[in-house]
């Protein structure tokens, strides 16, 4: 757990959020350490939701132009039922 948390893929910050999870569940663990280890989980949330959203933004779905032809839209353009 030395490295930095920017260095890590969003797997890797996944995987070591659900390790932190298990051991704070566990309750093995000093308030001391909880405290750390919760802080830790915080910033590996906010770092997958990071990611996450930086992925989103590179993902593009291609939708009808309304011309008979289509077109790359905005992920968050297209809408589930939306003819393709």
């Amino acid at each position: 757990m030395t490295e930095s948390l920017q260095d890590l893929s969003f797997e890797e910050a996944f995987e070591q959020l659900q390790e932190t999870v298990q051991a704070l569940e566990a309750g093995d663990l000093t308030l001391a350490q909880s405290l750390a280890l919760f802080e830790r989980g915080v910033r590996l949330t906010n770092l997958c939701d990071s990611l996450l959203d930086n992925a989103e933004l590179h993902v593009r779905q291609v939708v009808a132009d309304g011309a008979g032809g289509f077109e790359a839209a905005p992920f968050t353009a297209w809408q589930p039922g939306e003819e393709l």
